[in-house]
């Protein structure tokens, strides 16, 4: 067993207790994320970022998630809202590419605040209208959110008040933001594929997070089958609140 997780870890600078840490938080992340709506993105980030380096952490973190949402995407397909896919799959290229170009020279500091100020902002305002958006907006959204994540990594947050605001339920919520999130972690891959970003290293420990993060998946979807909305929507509202905060003293403790 240990010989068999020593094969898994090699190449990618974790120890083998590192290695367990990554997989069971990988765990967690996906459950947390498939029965509450997002949060799990980000506890599998802030782990990571304690145990890889800056350089190897969002692209390593993309693939991880990429294989987390497309999971609970598959689980809730039925429940995805389709009709603002293809305008949000457009604007999701422009912004994967103009953050490619940029990735090394803007400070994440400045993106982490604005993040974490409009994640307040639409929390605790009034809420938004599913009336005042149309199909491409979801264009600008894209946009926007494929820009960000190229630097702060787990961007679920910024996409996750629009998916709420034209949502029918937890369902819709859960599997229409799984399925946004995994076209922005896909181009997100691509660039860093282009640029650069050799992923060879890290396919043992990628293939054996993303094999955990569907269990958590499988296991949180049952969970949000039994959630009651009301529930639900409180969690999400705290969890989004708790992640804004997070990204405000990332924010100023670099600068400190």
């Amino acid at each position: 067993m240990v010989g068999f997780i020593d094969f898994l870890a090699h190449g990618s600078g974790v120890s083998n207790w590192e290695f367990i840490l990554l997989c069971t938080i990988s765990f967690l992340g996906s459950l947390i994320t498939a029965s509450v709506g997002l949060g799990g993105g980000m506890l599998t980030l802030a782990t990571m970022a304690l145990l890889m380096p800056p350089a190897v952490l969002i692209p390593v973190h993309g693939v991880v998630q990429l294989g987390s949402n497309f999971g609970r995407a598959l689980l809730l397909y039925k429940d995805i809202i389709r009709t603002i896919i293809p305008t949000f799959l457009m604007g999701t290229i422009i912004g994967a590419i103009v953050g490619g170009q940029v990735v090394v020279a803007l400070p994440v500091e400045i993106l982490q605040i604005i993040l974490s100020t409009f994640i307040l902002y639409t929390v605790w305002a009034p809420a938004l209208k599913a009336h005042a958006f149309k199909k491409f907006t979801f264009a600008g959204i894209g946009a926007i959110g494929a820009f960000t994540t190229m630097f702060v990594g787990a961007t679920g947050p910024l996409i996750a008040p629009f998916v709420i605001a034209i949502s029918n339920g937890r369902k819709q919520t859960v599997g229409t933001h799984a399925s946004l999130m995994t076209i922005h972690h896909s181009f997100k891959l691509i660039i860093f594929g282009l640029i650069g970003f050799s992923f060879a290293p890290y396919i043992p420990i990628i293939i054996s997070l993303i094999i955990f993060g569907f269990g958590g998946t499988y296991i949180g979807k049952l969970a949000l089958d039994r959630l009651p909305e009301h529930v639900f929507r409180a969690g999400l509202k705290s969890v989004l609140t708790v992640m804004a905060l997070k990204l405000f003293y990332d924010a100023f403790s670099s600068w400190l």
